[in-house]
């Protein structure tokens, strides 16, 4: 099976751009940096500094163009990439925690009246 080579952030095919990445290469539909720790074989957010390389320089923003020498571009990495996790199904979230909507605080409840006091201003 061939590795699919997409785009970290948007999840474009990469396949018409050469490796290895050079620190100035960019998603072509998203314009998204390519030689950023979320598109390289080391990164890994259960590890120091979110890096199995542990002779790394650290590189704060993850999701930037880095100088790094230890990078190697990884194929599947947007369907790893932060931000990119599924959400559940909004009728599942308020079948476990109610509708905040719908769940209005009474005008009589104390606490509620100091809230609104303290952030709205007393009227």
């Amino acid at each position: 099976m061939a590795e699919r080579w997409q785009c970290w952030r948007c999840g474009a095919e990469l396949g018409d751009i050469p490796r290895p990445y050079g620190r100035r290469a960019q998603c072509p539909a998203c314009r998204a940096d390519l030689h950023v720790c979320l598109m390289c074989r080391h990164h890994d957010t259960s590890k120091a500094k979110q890096c199995r390389e542990p002779v790394a320089d650290e590189v704060r923003e993850k999701t930037r163009a880095n100088p790094c020498e230890w990078f190697q571009a990884r194929p599947g990495a947007w369907t790893m990439a932060a931000g990119q996790v599924a959400s559940p199904p909004r009728s599942e979230l308020d079948a476990l925690f109610g509708n905040p909507t719908s769940a209005k605080p009474p005008s009589d409840d104390p606490a509620h009246r100091a809230l609104d006091d303290l952030f709205r201003g007393s009227q």
